[in-house]
């Protein structure tokens, strides 16, 4: 393996991580997609930067080639994921898997351009929102009787 492809892997290893963590939570709460389906998101999105990434430098001589068109061609797929997952519960929209899902293709990307320090932040926030809001969003319904719409 060469310096670049152990680079590149590292790369895949860590958005396959952190997605799982992610998807772990949603597991535990309880949703349909969960730990391999966050992993396989980011892991999937970190995989198509690398490879837009190698492409662009493989072709360099084409000037046509940028792994910024491929990265916002994940955002509008995974988009479209996320309208399946954005489903009825009783009378109100559940949205949060299907944003989890869109954060969780973006972690994928921060990883396959390396940049782990913003990956690893936006896991962990992403993190806190899951949890720490939903106990937040009870409290504010049980103190003031609002109901989701």
């Amino acid at each position: 393996m060469t310096g670049i492809e152990m680079t590149f892997a590292v790369r895949l290893v860590v958005a396959a991580i952190l997605g799982m963590a992610m998807g772990l939570e949603r597991s535990v709460a309880g949703k349909h997609a969960g730990m391999r389906t966050y992993a396989m998101v980011s892991l999937g999105s970190a995989l198509f930067v690398l490879v837009g990434t190698l492409a662009a430098y493989s072709l360099s001589i084409f000037s046509g080639v940028n792994p910024l068109q491929i990265a916002g061609s994940i955002v509008v797929g995974i988009g479209f994921i996320g309208s399946g997952l954005a489903i009825y519960r009783g009378d109100h929209l559940e949205l949060t898997t299907a944003s989890g899902i869109w954060v969780v293709s973006a972690v994928g990307m921060a990883c396959g351009f390396g940049f782990y320090i913003l990956a690893v932040a936006t896991a962990v926030i992403s993190l806190l929102i899951f949890t720490l809001f939903s106990r937040l969003e009870r409290k504010v319904r049980a103190r003031w009787g609002v109901e989701p719409k």
